[in-house]
């Protein structure tokens, strides 16, 4: 009988675990993608203000997603070289070392229940977390969910000092579950966002610790983005798969990007939008209340960045088609720009939430100003589609006041960069090239290529660097003075629904 002989492995599938859905991506060593597998999952608001996830129910999607990935794929689990995770960044998840069932449902980045204890943090409180972290005090940080599930589940601070509980953000729940409970740790990524792990010496902080009275039992090992993070088991897959990459969704997206040098920046544009520029192996400390995060670490070396976060992009389209239902969807709001010139002075500040970076407002409301007679469909949208923009330069204005260097081009990525004629106005606002990549799914791909990078299938980031292409670049075309008239009557805009007053 002739031996059969199994090919080299060469594939990665990549798990997105995201804040709606859970998707499972097999890449072949080219970053394309060769199966998908995509399924939402519930939100649940118990509260005003109160986000939570079910845990077994991310599992089971998340579970589900990636067998039907590797059935699409109809490939051997012996085919694929390594998993990449990435996840929504800061939900946080306690549970039993025991039974590893969890104790409280997973409170969600964007809940707000710790509102009133972030606000009493001392002004030396908050020093502390900002030199230490690279954060804000705020509720959308770790810390304080973890101190909350302490306090308020029945017998939870006991069994935490007792050393029988665990506490992860999503990558390391879904870790200890795929290994069968055998491995509990983090990326430095995840870990940077939790607010008690010190970005400069890349540990856990016991002043934090103490502060938030969280016993350092719960917490996991801070490995690299690329390391050994165990086996995925055998009964998941049909054979043991090493899980070797680990990133929160906008590091990875960073290093889906190729933004691998300081200077270098991405920016992702779904629901809200996150911008990360890479400084380097130095971190930027921003006086302009934006968030000094890790990008990656590789080796025992970090590489840092600074972020800033837009809560409303995506979802200001998503509100003129179902608030004001002006368009059926969000493909026409490409056309509606182009048949005007001009918003004619109209500005909408799409503050549904507050106000995010450099702001931080979180009881601003949204507005539309310069309102007339002659305002109609086509000024609104194009005013909702620049605000977006405008945010944008907002964040790279509070970058570039930081002492950041200031990226000659923007990478960008989302949903939204399908629409040309916002990636144009972008462009023009900037005074930057856009460019947007030829793979689409950068987040899940960055996740791939740390996996990648772990196991060898490429030797270093500038082998990643080369995969990189661009799809279309947007070339800035409108003079200064025009672009920054237009900024000007957008802070104008800004100032007068703003309930803080500006720094």
């Amino acid at each position: 009988m002739q031996e059969r002989i199994m090919p080299t492995p060469t594939y990665l599938l990549a798990v997105d675990q995201g804040t709606t859905s859970s998707r499972a991506i097999i890449f072949d060593r080219h970053g394309s993608a060769v199966a998908t597998a995509q399924k939402e999952f519930t939100q649940h608001y118990p509260q005003d203000g109160w986000v939570e996830h079910d845990p077994e129910e991310l599992w089971d999607v998340t579970r589900s997603v990636i067998q039907e990935a590797k059935r699409n794929a109809a490939l051997d689990a012996k085919a694929l070289a390594g998993v990449g995770i990435t996840n929504q960044r800061e939900t946080t998840v306690l549970w039993d070392r025991a039974t590893g069932q969890a104790i409280a449902p997973a409170i969600v980045w964007q809940d707000r229940r710790t509102s009133v204890r972030c606000q009493r943090l001392s002004d030396t409180e908050r020093t502390l977390i900002r030199q230490r972290t690279g954060l804000l005090g705020d509720p959308y940080f770790s810390a304080t969910k973890i101190e909350w599930i302490l306090e308020n589940v029945a017998g939870a601070r006991a069994k935490a000092e007792a050393g029988d509980l665990a506490f992860g953000t999503i990558d390391t729940f879904l870790i200890w579950r795929l290994t069968g409970g055998r491995v509990h740790a983090t990326d430095a990524t995840n870990a940077s966002r939790t607010m008690l792990f010190d970005i400069h010496k890349q540990c856990w902080d016991d002043e934090l610790l103490s502060l938030f009275r969280i016993p350092r039992s719960l917490l996991p090992q801070v490995k690299n983005s690329a390391d050994d993070f165990g086996s995925v088991t055998a009964d998941l897959l049909g054979a043991p798969v090493p899980i070797c990459g680990v990133a929160g969704d906008q590091q990875a997206a960073t290093i889906g990007q190729a933004c691998f040098w300081p200077g270098m920046a991405k920016s992702t544009y779904g629901t809200g939008c996150f911008l990360l520029l890479n400084t380097g192996a130095h971190p930027v400390m921003s006086d302009n209340q934006l968030i000094t995060t890790v990008a990656y670490r590789l080796n025992d070396e970090v590489t840092y960045a600074i972020e800033g976060s837009i809560f409303v992009a995506g979802a200001a389209v998503q509100w003129l088609r179902d608030g004001l239902k002006i368009i059926a969807t969000a493909d026409e709001t490409e056309r509606m720009a182009e048949q005007i010139d001009t918003t004619d002075g109209v500005y909408l500040v799409p503050a549904f939430t507050g106000l995010g970076a450099p702001y931080w407002d979180p009881d601003a409301r949204g507005a539309i100003l310069g309102l007339t007679r002659d305002t109609g469909q086509q000024q609104i949208v194009r005013a909702a589609l620049e605000s977006v923009c405008f945010q944008t330069r907002d964040l790279l204005e509070a970058m570039s006041a930081d002492g950041a260097t200031f990226p000659e081009t923007l990478r960008v990525d989302g949903g939204m960069v399908a629409n040309n004629w916002v990636l144009q106005f972008l462009s023009d606002q900037l005074g930057l090239p856009v460019e947007r990549p030829q793979v689409h799914e950068t987040t899940a791909l960055g996740a791939a290529y740390l996996a990648g990078l772990q196991c060898g299938l490429y030797a270093s980031l500038d082998d990643i660097a080369q995969q990189w292409h661009c799809d279309r670049r947007f070339e800035p075309g409108a003079n200064g003075q025009m672009r920054d008239r237009q900024y000007a009557g957008w802070l104008q805009a800004v100032d007068r629904i703003r309930t803080k007053a500006p720094h």
